[in-house]
This record gives C-alpha cells, structure tokens and sequence, in this order.
C-alpha cells in the first residue's frame, strides 16, 4: 500500500494567479457553448411535446378569446396555414423560443461560469444581482405583454366592422405576440440601465432628479411607438410601470450617491494615523473692522463729567 500511495501522481499545484493561456480561453469558451447548446436543444425538444399538451393553446389563447376569431367546422379555434411546411415550421419555431426561456438558467450559468474567474468579489455581488433583477424584470414586462393581448387585438380587429370573422395567419399571429412580449420585456429593462450607469459613476442622482419630467414625457412618447398595437390601453400598461421603475431608479440613485459621498468622505482621511492631528486650516484669517453695535452704543463712561 505504500509503495502504490507513493506512485500515485501528485496533483499540479494551484495557479495563484488563475491564468489560463489564450488556447484555454478558447477551449473553455467551446466546451461552455456547447454546454449552452446542449441545454437549448433539451429546452426545445421538451417544448415541441409540450406543443400539443398546453403550449399550442396558451399562445393562441388571447386570439381565441375573441368572438371575432375564426371558428372551424369542427368548432374549435385555430389559426391559418397557407403553405404546406407552415405547421411545421410554426411550431419548430414556437418550441426554440419557448426552449430558450426555459433553458435559460442553465445557459446563463454556463456564461457566467465562464465570465466569474475575471471577476472580483464585489463585481460578481452586482453580477449576481444584476442578471437576477434584470430576468425578473423581463419576464414581469412579457407578462404584462401577454395579459394585455386580448384587448389589443380586441380593439385592433373591431375597427373592421361588425359581423365580420377574422381569421389571422399562423406566421402573422406569432410574429405580432413576438414583438409584444419582446417590446415589453426590453422596454422593462431601460430602468435597470439607469441604475448600472450610476453604480459606475456615469449617471448622477442629481441628473435624474432634474431630468425627472423629461424622463416620463419621453416613456409616454416611446410607448406610444414601441407598442405595435398603437392603442391606448396597451401604451399605457407599458408607460405606466415604467415610470414607476424609472421612479424607483431615481430612489435608488439617490441612495447610492449618499453612500458614495459618505466613503468619500471618510476615505480622505484614510491615510491618517489615529494619533495626528485633524488637517485644519493654519492660514491667519482676515479680520473684521466693522465696528459692532457694542462700539457704537454710548455707555455710563463716556458720558462727560461736569
């Protein structure tokens, strides 16, 4: 037993440092991509069967909720396909993106496993925190997207007049409830951009308080643009909690250049032994020749003696 503990190889020592060569960079970029592509693939085949057990109806949901969709003969709901691939392609389509999202823990773990090592503590805290807030916010934007559909292409399709069947295409469909979820999802996200450019020092408190007004003029006036459904109520579920995380934003900027003023502060005088002396000022100061009202009152002495 020995003799085998003593050939067995030793382990190579622990690079302090953690430097990689350019080669291991690239072999670890590969091996995360691949792991990232594996995960995606996974995602998508497990949404292609889920298709046909939810997933196919809870997109079509909010068109089926309508009393102007189209009806078949067999009196269910559906969308058009007009060629002989769309069906197919539709649902390839339908199960990436929804493989995409519920992948997605995974493959971000794979390109943050890979970012980390060049990351120092206080970096990955805010990493950490950053890609966690900014997920839960695109996701609450998609929500709000998809609960907002059914009025949008309510208040889109009734323009056409009564007594009239609106039988919307499979590709047309999916690309408008693409664009909204993705509409609300980034737009949920400029919030969030504001406080990083504060925490970096680019974007004062002081800035956004003042650009306060301008700032929810100018979500009302991209709302109005972004949202594809150009009505009101859609651009006002997406303008109104923007100006709220905007708000929220603010807050947190005020809180954060609080802080920074204090270690500031406190960091001048750092340098400092315990045991010297405060940096004052030394410099004689000018003095004040206006004569004070004590100067000018006439007293008891001055009065003159008969």
């Amino acid at each position: 037993m020995t003799e085998l503990r003593e050939r067995r190889p030793r382990r190579p020592p622990r690079d302090e440092a953690a430097t990689m060569s350019l080669i291991g960079h690239i072999k670890e970029l590969r091996n995360r991509i691949l792991f990232a592509l594996l995960f995606i693939g996974i995602g998508t085949a497990v949404c292609f069967w889920w298709y046909e057990h939810g997933l196919g109806e809870f997109i079509r949901a909010p068109y089926c909720n309508l009393d102007e969709a189209f009806v078949g003969p067999n009196g269910d709901c559906g969308l058009l396909i007009t060629d002989v691939f769309g069906g197919a392609l539709i649902r390839l389509k339908i199960s990436f993106i929804a493989g995409v999202v519920v992948s997605a823990p995974f493959w971000l773990y794979q390109v943050w496993a890979f970012v980390t090592p060049g990351l120092k503590k206080n970096e990955k805290r805010y990493g950490v925190g950053f890609v966690v807030v900014s997920s839960s916010l695109f996701a609450l934007g998609a929500t709000l997207a998809y609960i907002s559909l059914s009025a949008g292409l309510e208040l889109l399709l009734n323009l056409a007049g009564d007594d009239v069947i609106v039988a919307l295409t499979a590709q047309d469909y999916l690309g408008f409830v693409i664009s909204i979820l993705l509409a609300f999802g980034i737009s949920f996200e400029v919030p969030l951009l504001a406080v990083a450019l504060n925490l970096v020092g680019v974007l004062s408190h002081e800035l956004l308080s003042k650009s306060r007004r301008w700032i929810y003029f100018l979500t009302i006036v991209a709302a109005a643009f972004i949202t594809p459904t150009q009505d009101p109520f859609t651009m006002l579920l997406l303008a109104l909690p923007m100006c709220v995380l905007f708000e929220v934003a603010i807050q947190i900027a005020r809180v954060v250049d609080k802080r920074r003023a204090k270690r500031d502060g406190l960091a001048a005088f750092a340098d400092l032994d315990d045991d010297a002396a405060s940096p004052l000022d030394a410099r004689p100061s000018s003095l004040d020749d206006r004569p004070s009202a004590l100067d000018t009152r006439p007293t008891g002495l001055d009065e003159p003696t008969t």
